[in-house]
């Protein structure tokens, strides 16, 4: 029976990070893999997550019994006041509720499935370029129409706003549009508090359904308020929404699937209805969440000398990365490479879409040992003092090489 079983194209950055680990080159760099690195290039536990996964062991008051449905309501509630803001009116009218899912991934997995097979929706838009799971992970929920919205002008390594505004304008009434809150993956570019106004003028006229994704919120810019501007915007202005929350980089929690989805009504009325059919889907497809990962996260936001704790981390991985990007830019611009490289510095978060073609990448591959995907996204992660010299100088040799229209 199994016969006709083809084999799937492999994920391209779990490919690339295993090519890394199998690779002896002592110059090797992973820029590929969304996670952060220290200046040596290791993981980080965060001191606040490791204190508060130690004292939790060793509580024996806990045990091994199945967590509600949706979760607990001391995460739920501390996520979605993360997201909307302690002081909230939509928190607090309860218009507005949260819903513990497995990671980020499994809050657009769960939010794709009740605007799906509960409020009929069958369209969705999202940006070109965007995270590469968003296509598969809206299909796979029953979508039968998926289309792009441009946003990255290539030549000239900013967001092409007025194709994104004609995009969306063009989109039909009731369609779904994922928006990244902050830190857009794969482009490190996001617009300004005025773009996202005019992103919603729009979207109000059009009557279009905001589905927001919140990978990054505190880990782009060290501040989870600043994070969170656009959302909040949206919600101030009466849209219903919703938004897929992860605590994967922010807490650096990868491995123990941390997430939320909020939910945005406009009248508390409907809470009970929507929050009926949201815990029949999670009981279909997995039953309930796991709990380590969310205690550590409710045990932090909840507790006020955890959270600034957490806060000072947050300060300290977003710290590097803008010191990782002034870095590269800098040996990039004394070595005279072809092109223009402010987009480094301009963009924000985890990620750099650096503008190298798919040869310049091979190149890299090839020759230097430094991985990164075919769009030429790289992790700034990644980069620490001791390879980002050797990076810039990997880069300016496979410009000249390849003629990059740069």
């Amino acid at each position: 029976m199994f016969n006709s079983v083809e084999k799937g194209k492999p994920i391209e950055v779990f490919q690339l990070n295993r090519m890394f680990l199998e690779d002896p080159h002592k110059n090797k760099a992973n820029l590929g893999v969304g996670a952060y690195r220290t200046t040596e290039g290791k993981p980080w536990v965060l001191p606040v997550v490791r204190k508060t996964e130690i004292k939790l062991t060793q509580d024996e008051s806990i045990n091994h019994e199945y967590l509600p449905v949706c979760g607990t309501d001391a995460f739920t509630q501390a996520a979605s006041g993360l997201l909307l803001g302690e002081q909230s009116k939509a928190l607090a009218e309860k218009r507005a509720f949260g819903v513990q899912t497995l990671s980020g991934t499994g809050a657009l997995r769960l939010g794709a499935e009740f605007l799906r097979k509960k409020l009929g929706r069958t369209i969705f838009y999202y940006s070109d370029p965007t995270w590469e799971n968003h296509h598969q992970v809206f299909t796979n929920a029953g979508f039968e129409t998926a289309k792009t919205y441009r946003y990255w002008d290539q030549v000239n390594r900013q967001i092409d706003f007025k194709g994104l505004l004609a995009d969306l304008s063009e989109a039909p009434e009731g369609a779904v549009i994922i928006l990244h809150a902050c830190a857009h993956n794969p482009t490190g570019s996001d617009p300004t508090q005025d773009q996202w106004k005019q992103i919603a003028d729009v979207m109000e006229q059009k009557r279009l359904f905001p589905f927001f994704d919140s990978a990054y919120q505190g880990f782009a810019s060290g501040d989870p308020d600043k994070d969170a501007w656009a959302v909040r915007y949206f919600v101030d202005r009466g849209f219903e929404l919703v938004c897929a929350q992860s605590f994967a980089k922010n807490f650096g929690l990868y491995c123990e699937r941390v997430g939320n989805l909020t939910i945005v009504q406009k009248s508390s009325k409907t809470t009970e209805a929507v929050h009926s059919q949201i815990t029949l889907l999670v009981r279909a497809m997995y039953s309930n969440p796991p709990a380590f990962g969310s205690r550590i996260v409710s045990a932090v936001l909840n507790d006020p000398q955890l959270r600034q704790e957490w806060m000072d981390c947050i300060k300290t991985m977003s710290s590097r990365i803008l010191q990782m990007r002034a870095a590269l830019y800098g040996h990039l611009t004394r070595l005279n490479t072809p092109g223009t490289w402010n987009h480094i510095t301009e963009q924000i978060g985890m990620f750099s879409y650096t503008g190298l073609n798919e040869k310049q990448v091979r190149i890299l591959i090839e020759e230097f040992h430094i991985y990164l995907l075919k769009t030429g996204r790289i992790n700034m992660c990644g980069l620490n003092e001791s390879n980002v010299e050797y990076v810039a100088k990997a880069i300016h040799c496979a410009v000249t090489r390849v003629d990059s229209n740069l």
